[in-house]
């Protein structure tokens, strides 16, 4: 967009030698800045000369006390002098605490190069931007103030706060940096020009939160993203585990969507309204524990999700809140796409939660014979009762009663890779018919290794995960996306957990 700055990132360098830490200086090449934390060197290494000399891009250089959350253990005399010294060799910008005092470095004459920090890792202060108030009094170049975030709608409380700061300087706008820290801060990090920060932080350091440069980067298009852009996201807890930010972030750069997709942990319903409410939220994923929860709380939905009982999907419509589900008819497509004749077919339903009503609706929609097994009888008469045009069904899944069996239980999804819901035994000599697992990680489930070697037609749960996808997507923006696009996002995401747990 003409006339809008892309956004800036700070990528953290830290190390315990300093050839490390000029290694990942130089790597970050494509970032705006690079803070170099000499805090977490050893005193042998710390050589403020070293670590700015041969430097390409822009540096901060941060020396933080541990009593403000960081590593160095001299005295304060010897972390001023540091400070000091980075500034007189011509560090572009050095990190000061605001409770450090250091009075000579705020407030003498190369203050514009100053970042007065301060962090609050207890949560949000109700003082803070009173707190902002006197920082900004200092006449410091940046303020940076960040929080720990315990509720999605602690990011809101954030935003009010960096609201306050752009207004604390009567000559123009102030410099600020807002961040919230941890799971719950997200949006900072990938839309700090939300909070009018003049840059975000990514890197590795533990528990605050910290995305990974290249994700930033290339996942969320960090650079693409302004204010205008349109802020969808994931709302469960936990959603550190979901693909869907990958694929619909990807979608978003396929189809050129000014649109950007977060994880958004809300505590509860109450904590993801005010967020929503706060952020102008345009649309959400919604998943477990909140698709009943949140169908009670829209202003609209519609038939097919009140069948069902539970949404899965958000849309704002002018002021409104619109709820969908997208589940029934992202089961049914990979079924249909391969040519599968589902009228009057015997469908074996394992499971009788959430997953499995949607699949219910879906199946009782295309008048297939439903029957549903539960280890909990009671379950499964429940949610027979509840559907209506649906049988109970005995435990374990009888052999050989069924044409299509669809597992809807976490049974067998990482780590418990080993586990499967029916016996492979209960397999054996059903050729020609075919096992549908919603469970996408593992992409093979051992229940869909037991299956194929049975030689029965199997359907793992990525392609009904990609399916709702893109039906959401199509929702939000009117364009349904490839599902090539979001498969392959999907896909590389699930790698990149797997090489987590593999170090």
């Amino acid at each position: 967009m003409e006339g809008v700055m892309p956004q800036r990132l700070c990528v953290v360098a830290m190390a315990a030698t300093l050839d490390d830490l000029r290694r990942q200086r130089d790597a970050a090449f494509d970032a705006d800045l690079v803070e170099l934390r000499l805090d977490a060197l050893p005193p042998a290494e710390l050589d403020v000369a070293g670590a700015l000399q041969g430097r390409r891009t822009p540096v901060i250089v941060t020396c933080r006390a541990q009593w403000e959350g960081g590593h160095f253990a001299g005295s304060e005399e010897e972390r001023r002098q540091v400070l000091a010294q980075a500034l007189d060799r011509g560090a572009e910008y050095v990190d000061v605490e605001w409770k450090a005092g250091f009075h000579d470095l705020v407030r003498g004459p190369q203050r514009e190069r100053i970042v007065l920090s301060h962090h609050a890792f207890d949560g949000v202060p109700d003082d803070f931007a009173q707190r902002a108030r006197e920082m900004r009094a200092h006449g410091a170049g940046v303020v940076k103030l960040a929080a720990m975030t315990h509720r999605l709608s602690d990011s809101a409380t954030l935003l009010q706060v960096a609201r306050a700061v752009q207004g604390l300087d009567e000559t123009g706008p102030g410099r600020a940096i807002i961040i919230a820290m941890g799971q719950c801060g997200e949006v900072s990090r990938v839309c700090p020009s939300r909070f009018g920060s003049v840059w975000s932080y990514a890197g590795s350091v533990a528990g605050i939160g910290q995305l990974d440069p290249r994700m930033l980067l290339d996942r969320y298009r960090f650079r693409a993203l302004t204010t205008d852009t349109r802020l969808y996201g994931i709302v469960g807890r936990p959603v550190g585990h979901s693909v869907s930010p990958a694929m619909h972030n990807a979608a978003f750069g396929a189809t050129g969507v000014d649109g950007v997709y977060l994880s958004l942990p809300a505590v509860d319903v109450e904590d993801f309204v005010a967020f929503a409410h706060a952020f102008s939220l345009s649309g959400a994923s919604v998943t477990i524990p909140y698709k009943v929860a949140l169908k009670d709380r829209v202003d609209c939905v519609d038939p097919l999700a009140r069948d069902v009982g539970a949404i899965n999907t958000l849309r704002m419509d002018g002021d409104r809140w619109q709820g969908t589900n997208t589940d029934v008819a992202g089961f049914l497509r990979p079924l249909t796409d391969r040519g599968t004749v589902l009228r009057d077919m015997r469908v074996a339903i394992v499971g009788a939660g959430g997953s499995a009503r949607a699949v219910v609706a879906a199946l009782r929609s295309v008048g297939a014979r439903v029957t549903v097994h539960a280890r909990r009888p009671q379950n499964a008469c429940a949610l027979a009762q509840a559907c209506g045009d649906v049988v109970a069904g005995a435990w374990p899944v009888p052999e050989g009663s069924w044409d299509l069996l669809v597992n809807c239980t976490p049974v067998g999804m990482h780590p418990d890779t080993g586990a499967s819901p029916v016996a492979a035994t209960g397999l054996a000599g059903l050729a020609r018919r075919t096992v549908y697992d919603l469970v996408y990680n593992p992409l093979e489930t051992q229940l869909l290794k037991d299956a194929r070697r049975a030689g029965l037609a199997t359907i793992g749960g990525l392609d009904m995960l990609v399916e709702q996808a893109r039906d959401q997507f199509l929702l939000w923006t009117g364009i349904r996306p490839e599902a090539a696009v979001m498969r392959e996002a999907a896909l590389a995401r699930l790698a990149e957990f797997g090489a987590t747990r593999e170090s």
